[in-house]
């Protein structure tokens, strides 16, 4: 049976909180004059909360395929939402996005200063491959696990799409441009989110192959949802301060299509997700209903 949306959220957060201190330099008693922020910084952004749909995405994906949820998988899956956060600190700083909230909080930089926030995210950045490396699995999985997440965060993923927004930024741009503008920033770690369930549970080709095509529209859908609650959100909603894509003359759907094309678009991409649900559920013989739970996040 595979858990509620709620309890595997738990499970992540518990994970996090029992395991990431211990791979961060702590002072002693003795050495009490060297404490530095570091760790709470760190600790900081990744415990604000946060809806960890990246990690239970993957979980998710293992129960479904028959994986277990143990300590090994739990390490290599919980990796993703280090490395998420990592990019959520950077992206927030003075020369990216210049942000001052995040998930209903100050953001990083403001708390800490742009220097330690930005040590910060390289230190979970880091953290997450050695977590993805640094447990049980077959040695095969944790090589595939680890190849797949750096493609997905690296050049040819989501910094690539972070570059291609700042340098797009003011610039028009086609909605084919868009679209991979945002499956490299956003939608890259959501691929690699579903498809690393499949990796874990040792899945065929062919099954993989849906996995990521599942991961690519909900990504596609997570990007659209996000730049219309830009402009139909509230920031208690958002957690964020709303309204800054249009000021910033970012590239959104919104303000490419307008609003009603922008939903239609973020229909469009609902319904090939929920497609190739079906078609997974054809393909392996198992039920896909626990992703109906990810899918009811986009509400209008």
């Amino acid at each position: 049976m595979v858990e509620s949306l709620t309890s595997l959220r738990k499970r992540v957060n518990d994970y996090l909180a029992a395991n990431l201190p211990a791979d961060i330099d702590q002072p002693t008693l003795a050495d009490a004059m060297l404490y530095s922020t570091l760790a709470d910084a760190m600790l900081y952004s990744t415990m604000a909360g946060g809806k960890r749909l990246r990690p239970t995405l993957t979980l998710a994906t293992v129960e479904v395929l028959g994986g277990q949820l143990n300590a090994d998988v739990m390490r290599a899956a919980t990796a993703l939402e280090l490395l998420h956060t990592y990019s959520l600190i950077h992206d927030d700083l003075p020369a990216m996005d210049d942000d001052d909230l995040r998930r209903g909080k100050p953001t990083n930089h403001c708390r800490f200063g742009a220097g330690m926030a930005t040590l910060a995210g390289d230190g979970l950045l880091t953290l997450a491959f050695q977590w993805v490396s640094d447990n049980q699995l077959p040695a095969p999985v944790k090589v595939d696990l680890t190849r797949e997440l750096a493609m997905a965060a690296g050049p040819a993923g989501m910094v690539a799409g972070q570059a291609r927004d700042i340098e797009n930024t003011g610039r028009h741009l086609s909605l084919n441009q868009l679209r991979y503008l945002h499956r490299q920033k956003t939608g890259a770690l959501i691929h690699y989110a579903v498809l690393a369930g499949g990796i874990i549970t040792n899945q065929p080709t062919a099954v993989r192959q849906l996995l990521a095509k599942f991961g690519d529209y909900y990504g596609l859908a997570f990007q659209i949802y996000d730049d219309l609650m830009d402009v139909l959100g509230t920031t208690a909603q958002m957690g964020k301060e709303v309204g800054k894509d249009a000021e910033e003359h970012k590239n959104t759907y919104p303000g490419l299509l307008g609003v009603p094309a922008a939903e239609d678009q973020l229909h469009q991409a609902l319904a090939g997700a929920r497609q190739t649900q079906a078609d997974l559920a054809q393909l392996t013989g198992r039920a896909f209903a626990a992703y109906d739970d990810f899918l009811a996040y986009f509400k209008l």
